[in-house]
């Protein structure tokens, strides 16, 4: 059996760590690589991935001045070259480049902040510190949110792209920050005209975030920079179904309407489901037929209301088609789901559930089928 994949050990390695030291050995006088290598890889075994890149810190600091100032031009000094400015997404770097982020917190945050911020913009143009400007945003955030404004006009698209992603509420894996969740509009309101896919991705991504707290301000948001015209039609069309991705699966009327699907249309759903009742594991088969009064675009979704272990159902959202419906010409849709016993992210129990299907946000028709165990 071939051997599992392991991310910590792919990013993480005694030849990645090479570079590294290569690195440090030709911007530092006096700088060890050796010295470095023989303490820092036997002390990756047992360590998860984020533990190993603090344990990587703690083995680069014997070998770096103690007082932060000298230390900030060190890590400048041994910094790569930057990513590719020739390219517009999808560069996010390499992990190992993460060091300047973690010491700069550990050891600029409290007594030379301004400093610290310095590193952060040189580094991000090597790897994203969008984990490591959360610190400076709770601990001082009249600074850095002044620091952010400037970045927000950065020549550099990685040093753009921190503004927005570095302030998102929700960002995935990252420490909480302290900020009100509304407060990076103000960057948002510029960014979202970049020209990089990279920088619009997290825009959109960090207003998906805010939809979570304030729906309609999203939604007036996206409208009014659309009428602003700044960004062009395509790119703005992309943001906005990826900003609206949330509220679309929840039927938000104005998102939907934004996207031109009107709540109100008539649009009458024939439904039939396939085997019932279906085994654990096997396919529930989705038939449908659509027909409408007038000529109109429709985004259908269909609903899962799933068993809990309590005997209550709980709804799950999955996307099925768009689609432009002709007046009095039948449209046939036909969807498989495989009802998954190993599934990672929820258990399936036996019972009565039930299907909805959803067009442009409202519910059309409904079936129950049972779900029972499988044989296997």
């Amino acid at each position: 059996m071939a051997d599992r994949f392991s991310l910590k050990d792919h990013l993480f390695n005694a030849d990645s760590l090479a570079d590294l030291a290569a690195e440090f050995a030709a911007g530092v006088d006096g700088f060890d690589a050796d010295e470095f290598l023989a303490l820092v890889l036997p002390g990756l075994q047992g360590r998860e991935l984020l533990q190993r890149l603090e344990w990587i810190c703690d083995c680069l600091e014997p070998q770096l001045a103690r007082d932060f100032p000298t230390m900030a031009t060190q890590l400048e000094a041994a910094m790569p070259p930057p990513l590719d400015p020739g390219r517009t997404d999808d560069d996010f770097g390499r992990f190992i480049h993460a060091v300047p982020g973690i010491l700069a917190v550990r050891h600029g945050l409290e007594t030379h902040a301004p400093r610290a911020l310095d590193v952060l913009h040189a580094a991000t143009q090597r790897f994203s510190m969008e984990f490591y400007i959360r610190p400076f945003l709770n601990r001082w955030p009249d600074l850095t949110l002044a620091r952010l404004a400037d970045w927000a006009g950065d020549e550099n698209y990685h040093v753009r792209r921190l503004v927005s992603e570095g302030t998102r509420a929700r960002l995935p894996w990252a420490k909480n920050i302290d900020l009100d969740p509304l407060v990076p509009l103000q960057f948002l309101d510029r960014l979202y005209a970049d020209k990089t896919r990279y920088v619009t991705r997290s825009v959109a991504n960090h207003l998906n975030d805010i939809a979570k707290i304030d729906a309609d301000l999203v939604v007036a948001r996206l409208r009014a920079w659309r009428d602003e015209g700044r960004q062009t039609p395509k790119e703005m069309a992309w943001i906005t179904r990826h900003a609206l991705r949330t509220l679309i699966k929840q039927g938000h009327a104005g998102a939907l309407e934004l996207l031109g699907y009107r709540a109100d249309v008539v649009v009458d759903v024939a439904l039939h489901l396939s085997p019932d009742p279906v085994q654990i594991d096997a396919s529930l088969e989705l038939d449908l037929v659509l027909t409408a009064e007038a000529d109109t675009p429709v985004l259908v979704d269909y609903v899962i209301w799933f068993q809990k272990a309590n005997g209550t159902q709980a709804p799950k959202v999955f996307k099925l088609k768009t689609a432009h419906l002709k007046a009095g010409k039948p449209l046939n849709m036909r969807k498989a789901h495989r009802l998954k016993g190993d599934a990672t992210t929820f258990r399936l129990f036996s019972g009565a559930h039930r299907v909805q299907v959803q067009i442009n946000g409202v519910v059309r028709a409904e079936q129950r089928f049972d779900l029972q165990p499988s044989d296997n």
